[in-house]
């Protein structure tokens, strides 16, 4: 199965209820281990790569090695471009097949930010590749962007309504209390405010910052209209963490085979564990024929 484009595998996840979990991969294999776990869950997927990633690995190599392994698992999958502030980039990506990139010019004032998405739009809209945009300053380090606690801003409803009419974006992050990283405390999440974005813009919303957020308040997140959740830090960790623990259990054991395998499974754990957590266990039939 080729990469498709997020665009209408988002809607039908918020017309149905249910979220789809865009994970961030930093290496070759870690694309093949994200579907692997989704297609034993039969669940579709958005693979997701920061810029930084982008230039350690080449953007046609990322799309070549994504593409076969969406055809060796055939479970619906996008490939998207988080976070990226550089239009040539953004240009490259979407030249090289990935099948959604979001502009993040949310550091700017509101008219900077409708005329860079408009751009952005004007070049992946016509090919069918979807945009996201950035609304509100959501806090914490995503790689080069640093927004601190006292800068973080929520979202303003009625400025979403009014960009997604200026720009037609099919899909909007606004800011509601989450933040990159792993949270201090317990996130303070505006579900108020979720509720009446959902309300008045008729779009599927992303949730950033989804790493570590309880469970209950992801599901709250998705029955509001967060389509698209992004988890990085807690999936990167678990792999990590695994390949540590390989090293003070068994110092002497060099063989990448082992401590790699290990790092796989328990990744594979993590992304198993977040497509049940938004619902999307059992939804590949659907987003095929649909």
């Amino acid at each position: 199965m080729p990469l498709i484009s997020t665009t209408p595998m988002l809607e039908l996840a918020k017309n149905e209820n249910y979220g789809i979990v865009a994970f961030n991969i930093h290496s070759f294999d870690s694309i093949y281990w994200v579907l692997e776990a989704a297609a034993e869950m039969r669940s579709p997927v958005i693979l997701q790569t920061t810029v930084g990633t982008v230039k350690a690995l080449g953007a046609e190599n990322i799309v070549k090695v994504a593409t076969a392994a969406a055809d060796f698992y055939n479970i619906p999958t996008g490939l998207h471009l988080d976070h990226c502030t550089d239009y040539e980039v953004i240009k490259q990506a979407v030249r090289a097949g990935y099948t959604s990139v979001m502009i993040d010019a949310s550091r700017h004032p509101f008219a900077e930010n409708v005329q860079q998405t408009k751009q952005v739009m004007e070049l992946a809209g016509s090919l069918g590749v979807n945009v996201e945009a950035e609304l509100g300053k959501v806090g914490g380090v995503e790689e080069d962007i640093v927004v601190s606690e006292k800068d973080a801003q929520k979202a303003v409803p009625e400025e979403c309504k009014e960009f997604v009419s200026l720009t037609g974006v099919p899909t909007l992050a606004p800011a509601i209390g989450t933040a990159h990283g792993i949270y201090k405390g317990e996130p303070d999440i505006d579900f108020a405010r979720i509720k009446q974005i959902s309300k008045i813009i008729d779009i599927p919303l992303v949730l950033h910052g989804g790493s570590a957020v309880p469970e209950d308040d992801v599901r709250k997140c998705v029955a509001l209209g967060m389509a698209k959740v992004n988890v990085s830090t807690e999936l990167k960790n678990a792999y990590s963490i695994a390949i540590r623990e390989h090293f003070v259990d068994n110092p002497d054991n060099l063989d990448p085979r082992s401590y790699l395998q290990k790092a796989k499974e328990a990744a594979k754990s993590m992304v198993i564990s977040k497509i049940k957590m938004v619902g999307s266990e059992g939804k590949v039939a659907d987003a095929v024929i649909k």
